[in-house]
């Protein structure tokens, strides 16, 4: 059978299956021109370094694909989305041109030779920085490319042979080789489907519970297995720059592969049978196999089985060995941690994991480096003798960083920072990484001291910062911080002591720029990007972060911006739009801090409510909707009532401040957002209007725990049944305006839930309006549905929100 019409088949099917309520289909509109031009703005470029600073790689990116790019075939099976043209993911959309810019002295160099209508990707250096390599993905396949940084000049390896369907498809050898994960040469034309089904599909459970959140595009059906098989069909291949080609080891499944730092080993991933009907790829059963660098097989490291039964919970995880890799300090030597509590958050125990190495030649038995009693978080690696090890637990929202000694692991580990990952008034920050002889992260330090980056929450907003840490005596000492009208970040670290360094800088009406920074010479700031304002048309809007507090006494906040030239004394109150996103936390304390900052750039993406700015409302952005459960409280027992009362707060302080009319304010978000803005209109009348985009409406439909919630259906059916909009569907009486994208991927919000709470709504009479986006996922990407979104919006708000004392309520 013809691949389109069988995927033609496969849609109709669907939407036979979804019965969607009936109405009239519509051809794609625009909204106003202001609105419209905001979104064809060009974007800017986006900026990797070399190790040591002195150039920067400026990626531009192509615009939004069209409703057609967007429309071509697409298999979706195992959690996956892929082009069957291709081999690679069916949703990429690329970098259109490349160009290399002298970071002091500004020289900017246009890489020649570029592919035609680019769509690259897979950007790496080799590690002595001669030379990028990068895939491009042409009509039918996707092929290897590598520029010589002496000439800049552009050159095609390979043709479209490589298989990006999952996992990595590049690496760089010490010798300037490429190791690749290519189609397997022999796998031959894609297999049809069967004229007739062979038999029913039957899924049978043995009586051991297998809980499992709600995930998109599984396996279905015999022949799903079969295509998932054919495109996972991979042989790795080394390639010289001259396009000289060999192949390495057996063709396999291969989810990945790493070469040890030296080069002289590979691991490598590969799926094997049985798949699942119940959880995507990514947890597929798969052998970790450590091969030479010729592809003989030295050891079968570990055996991961099908990962379909996992105890509840987000601290729950898989028994046996996880996170296996390379260590970055080490020629080839193997670590990867091991639960003890059989995976399950809910066993106390004081050693909760286990943390192994195993050095090549991978003959002797695993070393026990070091143990956790959270879940194992990843190490940062540095020399021999230090390393931190990094641990995390959902449930108490806390981190712990320890430094250990991986030459002596009897000497146990050091807590230098223990933690609310929540709290960002206290974040000591990240450390910086540099790159060592193998072209591995590594951290920055001297002696004892780490050179850390942090956010700077404040209450006067974020402040980011420069610092040292001592792991020694645990104190901080803040070499830089950010200073207002600024909102600026150091990015790259240029010398030993932190004096020098590149920050990325900007402020309400100042694109984001490069500025190579010296604090110990007494010289200004140099700037080293000049992209242009990408907004001109809202440079000069207003914008404030605001303070206020709920009715029990949390502080809360919210950016509100408003028209350029706006005062509320002379001009009145306008109508509002306020976007928000709920958030769990488990401390009051925590929840009352103000994120964010004033001195951020004013950037729209496809989905921003400050579009409206440019139509005469003020935008409360980013508005805080904390939902607060402290000690054994769970936040959601309380999540109504807390919404309700953040709304509330919300809209009395902009009312106060004499700029939102309280009878025109809509209220709306994405995803969880929307969830939100169904609830709201559920439990209050506040709102003239509400917009929810691709959310979830119905929890039964998400039974074993959603967005935070760890709890079960059947261990919390109250918590369920109270949060679902669905379940209050006769109470709502304000206008609301549904948009789902009809490819929706994300897990939870399967189109079905906007279908099925829009037909609750228009039996109990309600005022719905649901918009289904053909071929979009959980984010829009066409231009045309993006355009389409805006304009549905914008004429929702202008009827409901903008002229709501002009509709006839005499009808």
């Amino acid at each position: 059978m013809n691949l389109n019409i069988k995927l033609r088949q496969l849609v109709c099917a669907a939407l036979v299956g979804m019965a969607f309520p009936a109405f009239s289909q519509v051809t794609y509109q625009a909204p106003p021109k202001a609105i419209a031009d905001l979104v064809n703005a060009p974007s800017t470029p986006s900026v990797s370094f070399s190790k040591d600073g002195e150039w920067m790689m400026l990626l531009e990116r192509a615009d939004n694909p069209s409703i057609e790019e967007l429309s071509q075939p697409e298999l979706r099976i195992a959690g996956l989305r892929i082009n069957p043209a291709t081999s690679g993911p069916s949703r990429s959309r690329g970098v259109e041109n490349i160009k290399i810019r002298k970071t002091k002295s500004g020289e900017e160099i246009q890489i020649t030779g570029l592919p035609s209508k680019a769509s690259m990707g897979s950007f790496s250096l080799s590690k002595d920085e001669k030379y990028l390599a990068f895939i491009n993905t042409e009509s039918n396949g996707i092929s290897l490319w590598v520029v010589d940084l002496s000439t800049f000049a552009a050159k095609k390896l390979t043709d479209g042979i490589l298989n990006d369907v999952m996992g990595n498809v590049l690496i760089w050898t010490p010798e300037n080789q490429l190791l690749v994960k290519a189609v397997n040469p022999a796998r031959g034309a894609m297999p049809q489907a069967p004229s007739a089904p062979a038999g029913p599909v039957v899924q049978e459970t043995s009586g051991n519970a297998a809980p499992s959140r709600t995930y998109q595009d599984l396996l279905s059906n015999p022949y799903d297995e079969t295509l998932f098989a054919y495109f996972m069909d991979s042989q790795l291949q080394l390639i010289s720059l001259d396009g000289t080609s060999k192949t390495v080891g057996p063709k396999a499944m291969i989810k990945s592969f790493d070469l040890s730092p030296d080069g002289s080993y590979i691991l490598v991933d590969i799926i094997k049978r049985p798949f699942s009907y119940l959880v995507p790829a990514s947890r597929f059963p798969y052998d970790v196999e450590i091969w030479s660098k010729t592809g003989q097989k030295v050891k079968t490291l570990a055996q991961i089985p099908l990962d379909e039964v996992r105890p509840t919970g987000f601290d729950a995880t898989v028994t046996g060995p996880r996170n296996i890799n390379w260590r970055a300090d080490k020629p080839a030597v193997l670590y990867w941690a091991e639960a003890q509590d059989g995976g399950d958050g809910k066993v106390e125990m004081e050693e909760r994991e286990i943390v192994y190495t195993l050095a090549a030649p991978f003959s002797g038995q695993k070393q026990k480096l070091a143990t956790t009693s959270l879940r194992f978080g990843g190490i940062a690696w540095s020399t021999d003798d230090f390393a931190v090890l990094n641990e995390r637990w959902f449930g108490a929202r806390r981190e712990i960083r320890s430094v250990i000694d991986p030459s002596n692991p009897g000497a146990g580990k050091k807590v230098i920072i223990d933690r609310s990952y929540d709290d960002i008034y206290n974040d000591p920050g990240d450390p910086m990484f540099t790159e060592n002889e193998y072209g591995r992260n590594v951290l920055i330090r001297k002696g004892n001291v780490l050179f850390m980056t942090s956010e700077g929450g404040s209450p006067e907003g974020s402040m980011p910062f420069l610092s040292t840490f001592d792991t020694k005596t645990k104190e901080q000492e803040i070499l830089w911080r950010s200073q207002a009208p600024y909102y600026e970040r150091a990015v790259k670290l240029l010398s030993d002591d932190g004096s020098e360094f590149i920050t990325i800088k900007e402020s309400t009406d100042i694109q984001p720029n490069y500025w190579l920074v010296n604090t110990k010479k007494r010289i200004a700031p140099q700037q080293i990007t000049n992209f242009a304002h990408p907004f001109e048309s809202i440079k000069n809007i207003n914008k404030q972060l605001v303070k206020y507090k709920r009715n029990d006494g949390l502080d809360l906040s919210a950016v509100i911006y408003t028209p350029e030239g706006y005062d509320p004394k002379s001009d009145g109150p306008l109508p509002v739009l306020m976007w928000a996103y709920p958030r769990e936390y488990k401390s009051a304390e925590i929840a009352a801090q103000v994120r964010g900052s004033k001195y951020r750039f004013t950037r729209l993406s496809w989905g921003s409510p400050i579009y409206w700015v440019t139509q005469g409302y003020a935008i409360m952005d980013q508005t805080e909707m904390p939902i607060v459960g402290e000690g054994d409280k769970e936040p959601n027992d309380y999540f109504i009532e807390q919404l309700v009362a953040n709304a509330e707060a919300a809209i009395d302080h902009i009312v106060e401040l004499g700029i939102g009319d309280r009878n025109r304010i809509a209220v709306g978000g994405h995803s969880y957002g929307a969830f939100m803005t169904a609830n709201l209109l559920s439990h209050t009348d506040l709102f003239a209007a509400g917009i929810a985009r691709s959310g979830a409406y119905n929890r039964t439909l998400t039974p074993f725990g959603f967005q935070y919630e760890q709890r079960t259906y059947w261990e919390a059916p109250e918590v369920y049944f109270n949060m679902s909009p669905f379940s209050f569907a006769h109470k709502v009486k304000t206008p609301i305006l549904l948009i789902h994208g009809q490819a929706d991927n994300n897990s939870g919000t399967f189109p079905i839930q906007s279908e099925r709470y829009y037909n609750a709504l228009k039996g109990h009479g309600a005022t719905a309006r649901l918009v289904f986006l053909p071929n979009e996922s959980h984010g829009y990407a066409a231009k045309e549905s993006i355009l389409h979104t805006l304009y549905e919006m914008d004429s929702w708000l202008d009827k409901y929100v903008k002229n709501k004392n002009k509709i006839d309520t005499s009808k």
